[in-house]
Order: C-alpha cells, then sequence, then structure tokens
C-alpha cells in the first residue's frame, strides 16, 4: 500500500512538472523539464527516511535547472508534495528555511540574471512565494488536526476505561458485599443446627455470584476490546437490587413515584448505579437494619433518595465508591450528596433529564 501510494505521487509530481511548464508557457524538453520531472518524482519514494535532504536535493536541483536555463518557469511550486511531506514528517522549520531561500535566490535571479527590474522580479517571484505559504500552512493546520484527532481517540478511550474501571468496582464490591452476607446467614444457621437456612442462603449467594461473573466477563471483554457490549444496567433493575438486600435479612423498602418514560438511557445508568453503590454500603457497615430507596422522577429531574439506619465509622462513609457516585451524577449536571442523616445515613442525588 505504501509503495503504491510512493507510485501515485511520484507520477503526479511527474506530469505536474510537465503539464505546468506547458501550462505556464516554459519549454517542455528533454534536457530541462523531463528529467527534472523524473527527479522530483523519484525523490519522493525517499521522503520518509530522509525528508529534509529530499527537499534540499528537490530545492537544489530547481535552482539549478532554473540558473542554467534548461527550464524556464518554476522555482517552488514542482517541489510541493516534496515541501508537504516535510511537513507531515514534522520538519516545518526546515520546509520554511528552505523555501525561503529558493524564494531569495529566485529574486536575486530574476533581478541580476534575468535583468527584470526589481518590481517585475517581485511580481515573477511573489505567485509562487504566497503558493509555497499557503501549502506550508494547509499542510500544517491538516497535520495539527490529525494530532487532535489522535488526542481526541486517546482521551475517549481512557474515559472508557475509567468508566469500565467504575463498572468493574461496582459489581464487585455490591457483590461481595451481598454474598458476604448471605455467607454469614449460613454459618450461623449451622451453628444452629439449622441446615435448611443455611442450604438456602447459600443458593442465594451463588445466584448473585453467578450473576457478577456474567457482568465482571461482559466488562473485561470491552476492556480487551472483543465487541462484548457492557453490561446494561438501568432503571428496571432496581427493584431485583432490593430484593437481593431483603434476602440478605435487611428491611429493605422500594419506592418510585413519577413517570420514568423518557428518562435517558445514561440517567437511568446512574440513578441505578447510585442506589446499588448506597446498598453496598448499607450491608457493609455495622448497624443497618433497614433501608428506604425513593426514586421520584420529575419533569426534569430524577431524585434518588436512600435512606439507613447504620452507623459508619465517625458517622460518614468515605471511598471509590462515594467518590465514583458523584462523579458518575456530576457528568450528567446533577448533584449527588452522602452523610449523616435521620434516622442514619442518607444518599440524595438530583439528575437532570
Amino acid at each position: 500500500m505504501r509503495y503504491l501510494r510512493d507510485g501515485l505521487l511520484a507520477g503526479l509530481t511527474f506530469f505536474g512538472v510537465l503539464a505546468g511548464t506547458a501550462l505556464f508557457g516554459g519549454r517542455v524538453s528533454y534536457e530541462g523539464a523531463f528529467p527534472l520531472a523524473v527527479l522530483l518524482g523519484g525523490l519522493l519514494f525517499l521522503r520518509h527516511r530522509w525528508p529534509v535532504w529530499v527537499l534540499v536535493g528537490g530545492a537544489a536541483s530547481i535552482l539549478s535547472y532554473r540558473s542554467s536555463s534548461l527550464t524556464d518557469v518554476g522555482w517552488v511550486w514542482p517541489a510541493t508534495f516534496l515541501y508537504v511531506a516535510a511537513v507531515l514528517r514534522g520538519r516545518l522549520g526546515w520546509a520554511i528555511g528552505i523555501g525561503l531561500f529558493s524564494v531569495a535566490y529566485a529574486l536575486s535571479w530574476e533581478q541580476s540574471a534575468a535583468g527584470h527590474p526589481f518590481p517585475d522580479a517581485v511580481a515573477a517571484v511573489g505567485v509562487e512565494t504566497l503558493w509555497l505559504a499557503a501549502v506550508l500552512a494547509g499542510t500544517n493546520a491538516y497535520l495539527n488536526w490529525r494530532r487532535w484527532r489522535v488526542e481526541v481517540v486517546a482521551a475517549q478511550r481512557t474515559a472508557e476505561r475509567l468508566r469500565i474501571a467504575q463498572e468493574v468496582h461496582d459489581v464487585v464490591a455490591h457483590t461481595l458485599a451481598v454474598v458476604g452476607v448471605h455467607l454469614n446467614v449460613a454459618a450461623d444457621a449451622l451453628d444452629a443446627a439449622e441446615p435448611a437456612e443455611a442450604r438456602d442462603a447459600l443458593r442465594l449467594a451463588q445466584r448473585v455470584r453467578s450473576r457478577a461473573m456474567t457482568d465482571l466477563g461482559s466488562l473485561v471483554g470491552v476492556l480487551r476490546e472483543e465487541g462484548v457490549a457492557p453490561p446494561a444496567v438501568g432503571l428496571d433493575d432496581l427493584p431485583e437490587m432490593v430484593a437481593r438486600v431483603r434476602e440478605a435479612g435487611l428491611d429493605a423498602t422500594f419506592v418510585e413515584e413519577g413517570d420514568r418514560s423518557g428518562v435517558p438511557a445514561p440517567v437511568g445508568l446512574a440513578v441505578a448505579r447510585v442506589v446499588q453503590e448506597s446498598l453496598t454500603n448499607t450491608v457493609r457497615h455495622a448497624g443497618a437494619t433497614s433501608v428506604r430507596v425513593l426514586v421520584t422522577f420529575d419533569r426534569k429531574l430524577v431524585t434518588v433518595t436512600v435512606t439507613d439506619d447504620g452507623r459508619g465509622p465517625g458517622g460518614e462513609r468515605t471511598g471509590h465508591g462515594i467518590i465514583g457516585m458523584k462523579e458518575r451524577v456530576s457528568a450528567l449536571g446533577g448533584t449527588c450528596t452522602a452523610g449523616a442523616g435521620h434516622p442514619g445515613f442518607v444518599v440524595k442525588a438530583m439528575i437532570p433529564t
């Protein structure tokens, strides 16, 4: 593919030099324009390794052919692709310097050798000077745009991986908390010689673990770029989340008010993650016996309130989960608070729709 592209550029340069020479009234001869066109086209095959030296060789060849009267048109434009190649390889300064030298040499030659008055010499070289400036500016603008695109893609990939990392944290933290409670229930049941209750607790823990493994498998697939869709979590999962906590032995209630239709998917995901993280904290921290989840849908706002009667260390619960929850809500233009309240710990998030 590379050689095909190089050959295409070489062919365009070859025919462009000959066509340009004829278009501007110059001589198309086998001792002048033809070998110059072959030379400039051939140099393009070396531009990847020696972009500056290729440009120097091309500019020097043009000046030599013009000075010896082998060609009679073109000081800069025959080497257009060589200038473009140098800029694309990050040699803008060299391209400007070589171009300015060529223009200065051409202006001097037009005055001294060709005997043109200074205004006529400026007119003869001015058009090519403007062409050179346009080529260098346009190529540099394209190069900056291409670099910007690379940076944007890299930033998007980084943001996606950070989002997946937050998803992994949410899934693992919630699962370990619920499974831990069920295992404690099973252990207590075995101590009390109640194998049926222990068996039920272990089955619930196994069910939660299986769902978590499926979610984690999807998330790992995204990180490996295998085209696996991340696990879909949204408003429909809220009752199941609360039910898991209820099965873990807490008095858990879920209340939904208002019309949820029309709520965007990103907002639904944020609501689900806020509820999941809040319930995880409720299960993990000692002292909580009840939790209430209230989700209110207004015309332009979704409000999530999770209240439990637990007592966290110092009355505050901080960590990556709380921080990630606040960042997720803030990214959607909402607000999220978490701290001591009545009767215990309260998480409240308000997200605009």
